[in-house]
C-alpha cells in the first residue's frame, strides 16, 4: 500500500520515470529492462524458483501472431467484402429500385453503418471486460469469445447463397446485428488476450501487435483471390466467409495448444492464480513482503477490496493526456476516412471497362494498400521510436493527418450529391494518399499507445494500457459517427 501511495506522490510530483522496451530509443539513467522478464511481476517468494524455459521454435511467438490476426479478422473481413454487400443490397439484381432511395442509402452508406454498429459497442463491452476480468477466467473469457465469433460468421456464411431480394432491408438489419455481436464478442477477446500477455516477455506483445496489422492484410489478399478465381460474387464471397470461419477454428486450436507449451506454463502459472481486474495492481503489491526472507506477511489481505488499492487514476490521465489525445485523433481521422469515405473512389478510367478499373481498383488501392501500409508502419516502431513521447513534434505530426480529410474528398469518390468537384483525377493519386494514411495510422498509433505504459512505473503500466486502449476505442466510436456526417456532405 505504501508503494502505491508513493507511485501517486511521485506521478503528481511529474516523476519522469518511464517503462521502455528492449528496442526502445529512449533509456533513462540507472533502470534496465530485460527482454525476459514479464510485464506483470511474479510474487517474490516464486520469482526465482524455477528456470525460465526457451520459447523452442518460437511456438508461443507465433501463436499469439496467429491470435493477434483473428483479434481484428472479423471487422476486416467484413469491411472487405465491398462488392458482395453492394450486390446484397440493391436487391440482388441490376434493376434500380422504384423508390430509389430506401435501397440505396443502405448500399451508399453501409461502410458508415459497419464502423458505428462494430466500434460503439466496443466501448460497453471493453468496460465489461473490465468487470469480468476479476469474475471469469481468460481461458473462458477467450474461449466463449472465439465460439461466438465462428457462430455468428456460419451464419454469415449461410446467408451468402440465400436469396434475399425480397427482404433486403431485414438482411441490413441481421447484418447490422451480425456486426454488433462479433464487435463486441472481439473486442472482449482483444482485450483478454493482451491482458495474456501481461505475463510474457515484450516479445510476445509485439507479436501480437504485428498480428494485428497483418489480419488486415490477410482479409485483403483473400479477397482479391477470391474475386479473381470465382466468376460469380456470391461464390466469391462464400469462399471468402469460409476462409474466415477456418481461421477462427485456427485459433481457437492454436489458444488450446499454448497453456501445452513448457515455456508458456512457466509464465501462464503466475497469471492462472490472478484474477486482479486491469488495472489493479497484482496482489504482492497489496501484500507486505519481507523480500529479505523471502516470507509473506499473511496479516494483510491477498486481494484488497478497497478504494485505496485502485491505481490512482486522476496521475495517469494528468501524465498520458497528450499521448491520450494522439491515439485518440490518429485513430479518429483514419475511420473517417477508412473504409467509409476510401472505398467508394472509383477509377477515373471505370467506363473502359477493364478489369482492373472496376473489379480489383477498389480491393487494392483501398484495402489491400492500406493494411499493408498500416502493417509496416507499426513493424518500423520496432526499430524506430521517433519523435519522443514528450516531443511536441509527435502531437504536430499527429494533427497534420487531419488535411487527409479534404485530400481525400476531392478524390473520384462516387456517387457525389453536393461536392461535385474533383481535384484530384488521376488514379495515383488514392492510391498515394492511402498509403500516407495506412503508414501514419500504423507508425503514429503504435508509438502513442506504446509509450503510455512507458512514461509511468511498471506497477501502473496494465491500467495505463487500459486508458490507452479506451482513448482508441473512443477515437473509433466518434469517427464512425462522424464519417456518415462527412459521406452525406459529399
Amino acid at each position: 500500500m505504501e508503494k502505491l501511495r508513493k507511485v501517486a506522490v511521485d506521478l503528481e510530483d511529474g516523476d519522469d520515470r518511464f517503462q521502455h522496451s528492449a528496442n526502445s530509443a529512449y533509456k533513462p539513467v540507472n533502470t534496465s529492462f530485460r527482454e525476459e522478464e514479464p510485464l506483470i511481476e511474479e510474487p517474490v517468494g516464486n520469482r526465482y524458483s524455477l528456470q525460465k524455459p526457451k520459447d523452442h521454435l518460437n511456438g508461443a511467438y507465433v501463436i499469439f501472431f496467429i491470435l493477434g490476426i483473428g483479434s481484428l479478422l472479423p471487422w476486416n473481413f467484413f469491411i472487405t467484402a465491398k462488392q458482395y454487400w453492394i450486390y446484397k443490397l440493391q436487391n440482388c439484381s441490376n434493376q434500380q429500385d422504384p423508390k430509389g432511395h430506401g435501397v440505396s442509402d443502405l448500399r451508399d452508406y453501409f461502410e458508415s453503418y459497419i464502423s458505428i454498429a462494430s466500434t460503439v459497442p466496443s466501448v460497453l463491452c471493453l468496460i465489461g471486460n473490465f468487470v469480468l476480468v476479476n469474475r471469469v477466467s481468460a481461458s473462458i473469457r477467450i474461449l466463449s469469445s472465439l465460439a461466438v465469433m465462428l457462430a455468428v460468421f456460419v451464419v454469415i456464411t449461410v446467408l451468402v447463397k440465400m436469396d434475399t431480394s425480397t427482404w433486403t432491408q431485414r438482411f441490413f438489419v441481421i447484418t447490422i446485428v451480425c456486426v454488433v455481436i462479433v464487435s463486441s464478442a472481439s473486442t472482449i477477446f482483444s482485450s483478454s488476450i493482451f491482458g495474456l500477455t501481461g505475463c510474457f516477455p515484450m516479445k510476445n506483445s509485439q507479436a501480437l501487435i504485428s498480428g494485428q496489422a497483418m489480419g488486415g492484410t490477410v482479409s485483403a489478399v483473400a479477397s482479391v483471390v477470391d474475386l479473381a478465381a470465382a466468376a460469380d460474387v456470391t461464390d466469391s464471397a462464400l469462399a471468402y466467409f469460409l476462409t474466415a470461419d477456418v481461421f477462427i477454428v485456427v485459433c481457437i486450436v492454436v489458444y488450446l495448444i499454448l497453456p501445452k507449451l513448457e515455456y508458456s506454463r512457466y509464465y501462464m502459472r503466475s497469471h492462472k492464480g490472478s484474477t486482479h481486474p486491469a488495472g489493479v495492481l497484482p496482489s504482492s503489491y497489496l501484500e507486505g513482503v519481507d523480500e529479505s526472507k523471502g516470507i509473506t506477511n499473511s496479516s494483510f489481505p491477498a486481494k484488497a477490496t478497497s478504494d485505496q488499492n485502485i491505481p490512482p487514476l486522476r496521475p495517469i490521465l494528468k501524465k498520458t493526456a497528450v499521448l491520450g489525445f494522439c491515439v485518440f485523433y490518429v485513430f479518429f481521422i483514419s475511420i473517417i476516412i477508412f473504409p467509409s469515405i476510401s472505398s467508394s473512389i472509383e477509377s477515373v478510367n471505370k467506363d473502359s471497362g477493364s478489369l482492373w478499373t472496376n473489379k480489383y481498383f477498389i480491393p487494392l488501392t483501398s484495402f489491400l494498400l492500406y493494411n499493408f501500409a498500416d502493417w509496416c508502419g507499426r513493424q518500423i516502431t520496432a526499430w524506430i521510436q521517433a519523435p519522443g513521447p514528450k516531443s511536441k513534434l509527435l502531437p504536430a505530426l499527429v494533427l497534420l493527418r487531419t488535411l487527409s480529410l479534404p485530400l481525400f474528398m476531392l478524390c473520384n469518390y462516387q456517387p457525389r450529391s453536393h461536392i461535385k468537384m474533383v481535384i484530384f483525377n488521376k488514379d495515383v493519386y488514392p492510391a498515394v494518399f492511402i498509403v500516407l494514411l495506412g503508414l501514419s495510422n500504423g507508425y503514429l498509433g503504435t508509438l502513442a499507445i506504446i509509450y503510455g505504459p512507458k512514461i509511468l512505473p511498471k506497477e501502473l503500466a496494465e491500467a495505463t494500457g487500459v486508458v490507452m486502449t479506451f482513448y482508441l476505442t473512443l477515437g473509433l466510436a466518434l469517427g464512425s459517427a462522424c464519417s456518415i456526417l462527412l459521406v452525406h456532405l459529399i
